[in-house]
């Protein structure tokens, strides 16, 4: 008997980032289904990607904030909108557009599949992984190839150990790192990719847009999660299982709704299997 599939959405917004959000658009549309997606556009000048088709799209008016006072606008305006959809669908997928909720191929199942299986006790957490450009052996990325036949480390971040997943009408914390007032779970096949740093010469770029202090300092003191898989020794996935243990028992005192490492840095090298996602 074929397994019925829970309805499921997946939100995002975002702002002069095309590169990433064609690339979420794509993955989500795929995993979930394009009518299934709804994206805010932070500004009326900004375009829609062309692989938008059936998503759900809505330009809002951008205002200049200070960093703090937007990243509350913005999960107000998803947590707002999750509340909306829990009305019609059964599960909410909530992150940024350089965030790839990803299910081990390992499993055979699509992502779907995966949610629609498991039991889900209001949120549901993916293992971090930052994924970061190794400047000794990879090369800057070629658009028109996939991101992870092109960069092999990522480094264990709690930071990206997020309960993007939620199936009740809970507000998440700023940039979805955590459920207000609740704990978060780690489920042992779900792993949320984020590569904000996957490619220095993308990283001075915007850096650039935002003025010659910001690129010195990127030039001067790096950026962490490269400065991490370039320099680092990478270990294998038996460190996913460790980490994934680390970061269901351990907490920081003051977050303690959120994971922690005991302040440790691993490099992984990403398993192979994972390019199967299409990433």
């Amino acid at each position: 008997m074929k397994q019925k599939l829970k309805k499921i959405a997946a939100i995002t917004m975002a702002r002069n980032d095309e590169f990433f959000l064609t690339r979420w658009i794509k993955y989500y549309g795929n995993e979930i289904g394009y009518e299934n997606l709804y994206i805010y556009l932070d500004g009326t000048d900004q375009k829609i990607p062309k692989n938008a088709g059936a998503a759900h799209i809505q330009k809002l008016p951008h205002t200049d904030m200070p960093r703090t006072t937007g990243d509350k606008y913005r999960i107000g305006l998803m947590n707002d909108l999750a509340r909306k959809l829990l009305k019609t669908y059964d599960i909410i997928i909530g992150c940024d557009c350089d965030e790839f909720l990803i299910v081990d191929p390992a499993t055979n199942q699509t992502l779907a599949e995966y949610l629609s299986k498991i039991k889900i006790k209001n949120s549901v957490s993916g293992l971090g992984l930052d994924i970061g450009q190794n400047m000794n052996t990879e090369h800057k990325l070629n658009p028109n190839a996939t991101i992870l036949s092109q960069r092999e480390y990522a480094l264990l971040s709690t930071r990206y150990t997020k309960p993007v997943v939620k199936n009740a009408p809970l507000d998440w914390g700023r940039g979805f790192h955590s459920i207000d007032g609740h704990n978060f779970h780690i489920d042992k096949n779900l792993y949320l990719l984020h590569f904000g740093a996957v490619d220095m010469k993308m990283l001075e770029q915007k850096a650039s847009a935002r003025g010659p202090d910001w690129l010195n300092h990127l030039h001067r003191r790096g950026n962490g999660t490269i400065n991490a898989t370039s320099t680092l020794p990478a270990h294998g996935e038996k460190m996913l299982h460790i980490a994934r243990i680390i970061q269901t028992y351990v907490r920081p005192i003051y977050a303690l709704d959120k994971p922690a490492m005991l302040g440790l840095r691993r490099v992984v090298k990403i398993p192979s299997r994972f390019k199967l996602s299409g990433i």
